[in-house]
């Protein structure tokens, strides 16, 4: 009899053994990088997320998945998401973190953009929503009053920054996202300063994404802003070049010829043809560029122009004269390089 109870034991002890092994060893297939099971918004249910373990082979055993995912009642508290199956995970850990909706954050990484298209495509590869749903949004004025903005002012609401949002989460509350940065930056100081400017935050950010796109000196910028505030007091046409390839929708341009400015000129961002600033940004501006825009250098400038040794600096002018012997000496450096 006690041999029988032992060898009973021994059997449960193995049975137990190997179930622990199963439920709490590692249960992935893959040797390299982690993977991502992404449920999307109506598919969270059992018989979707089955059949995405599955499809992608992440797991080694679906049949105890599914027994034990059961058991837990993991499908009555589903939500969709991301979830990060890492290398070496348990049955056990997996179940937990979709048990208890344990997401992935999603890194919204904005550096360098120029349009709301961009911004949409941007968000429709790392989230669940697509960039047709986010452009909808970016372009509908009664979205975005909301924000105090419209479809030409909505990028400046846009900071280059990381945002760290859920895979799920839909245009408005990305959107909510960015705006909470833009109001963080926007102090009663720094709006103090827009307003003895004369200008606006969204003409500020405007005018910032003009001089982001003129130089990447940034002990430069303030010499740049101070160009474009005094041919604003002035009356004068900016003539920005960037507002140009914005007009054209073409930033590889080297040279800004009249053929660019005469085919763009009924667009209001084409600033050799309307004057004052244009509707809204023409890219992303940084927060050293806006405060550059708000700490202008006092000069008398009212032209730059690039120096002719491609170090990304330029040369500052009061007058035309002045100016037109800056710009010969560049395009006969541009010819020499046989730039067109």
């Amino acid at each position: 009899m006690k041999k029988i109870i032992s060898s009973v034991l021994l059997l449960l002890i193995v049975v137990g053994l190997f179930f622990s092994w199963k439920f709490f060893g590692s249960a992935t297939t893959f040797s390299e990088s982690n993977k991502y099971l992404y449920i999307r918004t109506g598919d969270a249910n059992k018989a979707a997320v089955l059949s995405s373990l599955k499809d992608s082979g992440f797991i080694k055993s679906i049949g105890l998945f599914e027994w034990m995912a059961g058991k837990l009642k993991v499908w009555q508290r589903l939500r969709p998401g991301k979830y990060e199956i890492a290398k070496g995970s348990s049955l056990f850990s997996l179940i937990r973190k979709l048990r208890n909706g344990s997401q992935t954050p999603v890194n919204l990484i904005i550096t360098k953009l120029r349009t709301k298209n961009d911004l949409a495509a941007l968000i429709g590869r790392k989230f669940e929503t697509d960039s047709a749903a986010v452009l909808l949004y970016l372009t509908n004025n009664d979205s975005l009053k909301k924000f105090g903005l419209d479809t030409n002012t909505i990028m400046t609401a846009v900071f280059p920054n990381t945002y760290s949002l859920l895979w799920n989460t839909g245009p408005q509350s990305i959107f909510k996202k960015l705006n909470e940065q833009r109001k963080k930056f926007w102090t009663a100081e720094r709006k103090q300063k827009a307003q003895l400017l004369g200008l606006t935050p969204e003409q500020v950010y405007t005018m910032a994404s003009i001089v982001e796109e003129e130089t990447i000196r940034h002990d430069e910028k303030p010499s740049i802003a101070s160009v474009y505030l005094n041919r604003l007091k002035k009356g004068m046409y900016l003539g920005a070049d960037p507002t140009v390839k914005f007009a054209v929708g073409d930033f590889s341009l080297k040279r800004i010829l009249f053929v660019h400015i005469n085919s763009t000129a009924s667009s209001p961002y084409n600033t050799y043809k309307n004057k004052g600033l244009p509707p809204g940004p023409i890219s992303t501006a940084s927060e050293i560029t806006i405060d550059a825009v708000l700490n202008p250098k006092q000069t008398d400038y009212l032209f730059f122009c690039a120096k002719p040794n491609g170090n990304g600096y330029h040369a500052f002018a009061t007058t035309d004269t002045e100016h037109a012997q800056n710009a010969k000496a560049y395009q006969q450096w541009l010819n020499s390089l046989n730039i067109q």
